[in-house]
Order: C-alpha cells, then structure tokens, then sequence
C-alpha cells in the first residue's frame, strides 16, 4: 500500500473509531468476563474452578477466578508445587478438568514404552492434577506425506476440550478425536471404536474418530490446529485447509474450513467452505461462540484473512447459515509469499466481550514481523459488514480475490462500507503525541488473543510489544517491549496480567491503565503456550516442561 493512501485510511478509521468509542463510553459499566465464565462452567460436567478448554468458556476471554497468585515464583523451585516433563517442543495449552490436566505436545518424554523419545509423534498427555503424576498418552503417528501436512516434532497444537468423562480434540494427522478422560483406568474399552493397540493403562481410550483429510479431502498445511469447542452437543472445528508445499495452489480449495459434528457420534452436521480458492496460507485459528444480539452465533477466523460469523447449529441441511463476514485487511493491502506483503490472515481466536467482538491479524511466526490490526467488530449486523468495500474504476462491486482485493494502479478503489460493522480499528497511534508514530505506537503482526477485564485489553505481538488498550475505544494506554518474540496470549487474574514470550520470561503487570511492571520471570525455556488458572494454582508450559505454580509450593 502506498504511504498516502495508507494514511488516509488510517485517519478514516480513526474517525470512526472516536464516534463509535464515544457511543460506547455512554454504556453502563464494564461487565465481568470471569463471573460469565464462571457461571457457564457451572453447567457444565466439570468442577466450578476447572478450566476446561482453550482460555476456559466459549467467549474465549481468558479471565479466571484467582486469589493470592505467586508472581516471585521460580522454575527451580519457589512455589512449584510439581512439574512435569513434556516433548521436545510444546505448543498445545493446557486445559484442566475433573482432577487431570492436559498438554499437547510432541512425544520427547517418552511416557510409553512402544514410543520411546526417538519416535517423533503428536502425543496428548494426562497428568494428575494433584501430583502431577503422568496417567496416560494418546499417540498420533505422523502422515506419510511429511512436513507439507505434519511438520516434524511439530506434534499436537491444540488444546481439547473436557466435560464430564469425555475429551475431544484434533490431532495433528487431522483427526477430530473423542476420547475417555478415564483412560483404561476404568477397566472398559468405550466403543464404537474399540480396536486400539493394546489396553494398557498409560494409553488411551478412544471412543471416536473422525478423519477429516480421508472423509472431506481436507489438505492440511503443515500441521492441523485447532482448539475445539462446543455449542449444545455440536463440536466446532476449524479444518486447517490450506495451500500445498509450493505455497501458491490450494489442492482442496472446495473442502470444508469449518464443521460442525455431533459430539456424541462423530457425526458430521453441517459444513463451509468460504474461504475456497482464496485462502492464503493455512488455516489455524480456533472458534468463540456465544449468543449475540440475540442470535447464536460461532466466529470462524477464515483463511482468507476474513472472519466469519455462522449459526453453529447450521442450516438443518448439512450446510452452514451465514450471518456475517468482515475483511480485517485494508482492502489494497498484498499477499506476498514468505511474508513480504500486507496481506495477513488470522491465526488468533476471536474474543467475545460485551456483546462485541475482537480479533488480531498475522501470519505464521516464521514469515516475521510486519504491519498488523487488531479489531473491535458489532456482531448484530448481517451479510458483508467490512469497514471497506472494493469496487472498480467504474464503481462497480469487485468479487473477492486472493492476492489483493483493490489494485489502485487499475483504478480500483477502496470505499467506505454503509454496512460496516467496526467499532474500531487499532494499527498506529501517537501515543506520547509528538507527531510521529514509533516502534512502540505500532500493532504488529499477531497469533496472539486478547484478554479483556475492567474494559482493559491486553495482546502480545510478533515483534516483543505488549499492548494495552481500552477495550471500548481502541484507544492505547501504554506498550511495554519484551524483546523478544509473543506466540502466546494474556492471562489476566487475581487482578494481574501474565504473558510470556519466546526468550521464556513471563512479565507480569498490575491489571492496570498504568504500566506497572511487577516481576519478569525467566522460565528456562521459550513460553509459546498460554498461561491458565485452574483451582489455586498457576500453569505455565514452557517447550518442554509444565510447571504447576502455587503459593503452597516448595
């Protein structure tokens, strides 16, 4: 995009972002995610303070319930009260449910026997959550095919979702699994599926599969990822469809990116394919869902770099109900292979916080760091409600392309959308008001979520920023640089924030307007995953091991 046109934008946005924050400044006071997330957790089968799935509930604001947090801990020894050893390389969350936690990782540690560490897998594991004794394992051999679908030691990104004595994930074969939280502790083998390997306590019981490359023509790209959950007894499951090795044909553009499935059977309940021909790398992002101006609503991160607002029950005929769709790109902005352009598409989870929505752009962490957007969107409209419409030289609608939606030099525009459904939009800001916009006045590139409380809302970047936002205008409060890389997202508890980042410190901050530093820890390992709470204690997962932190703890 050219530097004028981009400013120009910029400062319509803005514009907009300072109406619409002043109408939001007008509301009643800030709602509280963690009495929300608490209350929807209450009905489900698992404890009151379990924390069973990615960021805890469905509105994905990851705000749980807390008191009396260590924040002078260290992996060494102060205030662990056990850790255990994981792979090799560990990007999946843990999740804790029903006295067991839950990791998705690689199979470094070697837990069973048949496997040892020189196997590479992706491997869920069980551990007790009291001790941290290791119970059992599900082993995911990886696809024949190689790196272009299952990077090696990659194993298991995502986090499962838990209730009553049932678990459901996906692995990285591109596998939706249901497993028995019970393992073969209970002496049954659940069925329908039944032919597993062998019954041997420390592996796992499966109950279903549902195989999303053999049943769909899913092509996966690189890995599958996604962090499941549930709306009634319909799973919802991003597909990780995507391009092949040579990163510029989609083998599979007709296959489904998103599905609903019967979380009971395995059965599939609807399908979509949206994102089809324009998807631009892969697609990793994981579902929020939630009822939203009155309507139920899941928001599916779409690999086009649109997100996608559908009835998660689906249109009674095996295919989905659109209500929404927003483009979180500048309409001019460019894909360019290996990360070069401005184009991005999400890999972060949408976020539902006062009747809005939230959601950040990026890229795979590999491509670098580059421009981002972070979003604030009103979900109560319907059909296309992107800031922005494309149309050419004549006015006329342009369909939806791959590469760049408006090409300036065509004589293509980028108009404002009547339909628009932003609230605002965040990318730059002159802080300190000088007149310039600095590194630290910038919203990079992200996988990272946002964490929302007291209407103050936190997200890490590509490039080591952490920013702090008000939630209702988009406006920043402050940035603090970790120097390092953030894959991960926020925690915010016991009126604390925690974020950890690649050169495996955890900073920790006062749930503040006002930057207040409290401690930076330094884990011994690159942090790519999420801090939890669950039940009084603290959970990190740095690359290769699971600390569980309590204030009880040697």
């Amino acid at each position: 995009m050219k530097r004028n046109t981009w400013c120009l934008w910029v400062a319509g946005m803005a514009v907009l972002a300072v109406t619409w924050g002043t109408r939001a400044e007008e509301r009643s006071s800030p709602p509280d995610p963690t009495a929300e997330a608490l209350a929807e957790i209450a009905k489900m089968k698992v404890r009151p303070h379990d924390w069973p799935q990615w960021f805890g509930w469905s509105h994905k604001n990851n705000t749980p319930a807390g008191s009396n947090v260590p924040t002078d801990f260290s992996p060494d020894g102060k205030h662990i009260k056990w850790k255990a050893a994981l792979g090799s390389q560990t990007y999946g969350n843990p999740v804790v449910a029903n006295g067991k936690v839950y990791v998705g990782t690689n199979n470094g540690a070697g837990y069973v026997k048949r496997f040892p560490p020189s196997v590479d897998l992706g491997c869920l594991l069980c551990f007790d959550e009291k001790t941290g004794k290791f119970l059992w394992q599900h082993s995911n051999p990886k696809l024949p095919t190689g790196r272009v679908h299952d990077w090696p030691l990659q194993g298991v990104c995502a986090a499962p979702y838990v209730e009553g004595d049932r678990l459901w994930y996906v692995s990285n074969r591109g596998e939706v699994v249901c497993l028995d939280t019970e393992g073969f502790y209970d002496g049954e083998n659940d069925g329908p599926y039944v032919t597993e390997e062998n019954e041997n306590k420390d592996e796992a019981d499966v109950v279903w599969k549902f195989d999303m490359m053999g049943e769909l023509g899913v092509s996966q790209h690189n890995m599958c990822s996604c962090s499941v959950t549930c709306f009634g007894d319909i799973l919802l499951v991003n597909t990780s469809n995507g391009v092949d090795e040579s990163h510029i044909n989609i083998p599979s553009p007709n296959a489904p990116s998103f599905i609903g499935l019967d979380r009971n059977t395995g059965k599939l309940i609807w399908q979509d394919n949206s994102p089809g021909k324009n998807i631009l790398h892969g697609q990793w992002s994981s579902p929020a869902v939630g009822i939203l101006g009155g309507r139920p609503q899941v928001l599916f991160a779409g690999g086009d770099g649109w997100l996608y607002s559908f009835d998660p029950r689906g249109d009674g005929k095996g295919g989905s109900k659109l209500w929404w769709k927003f483009d979180c790109n500048p309409k001019t902005s460019k894909w360019i292979l290996g990360g070069r352009g401005t184009r991005n598409n999400i890999i972060a989870t949408p976020v539902i916080y006062d009747g809005m929505v939230y959601v950040a752009v990026g890229q795979d962490p590999e491509h670098g760091e580059g421009i981002g957007h972070l979003w604030c969107i009103d979900p109560t409209k319907s059909g296309d409600v992107s800031p922005e419409l494309a149309v050419d030289a004549n006015g006329k609608p342009i369909p939806h392309r791959r590469i760049q939606a408006v090409d300036p030099e065509k004589g293509e525009k980028a108009i404002p959308n009547p339909n628009s459904a932003m609230i605002w939009h965040y990318s730059t800001y002159d802080i300190n008001k000088d007149g310039k916009i600095d590194f630290e006045e910038t919203m990079h590139r992200s996988c990272g979520t946002v964490a929302i409380k007291n209407d103050l809302l936190f997200i890490s970047d590509f490039s080591g920023l952490f920013h702090c936002l008000n939630a209702r205008t988009g406006v920043p409060y402050w940035t603090y640089d970790m120097f390092a890389a953030a894959w991960g997202s926020p925690l915010i508890v016991d009126n604390k924030v925690f974020i950890g980042d690649e050169d495996g410190d955890i900073a920790i901050f006062e749930l503040s307007p006002k930057q207040k530093l409290i401690a930076e820890i330094n884990m011994n390992n690159a942090v790519y995953t999420t801090p939890i709470y669950a039940n009084g204690v603290l959970y990190i997962a740095n690359k290769s091991t699971l600390f569980a932190i309590a204030p009880e703890g040697k």
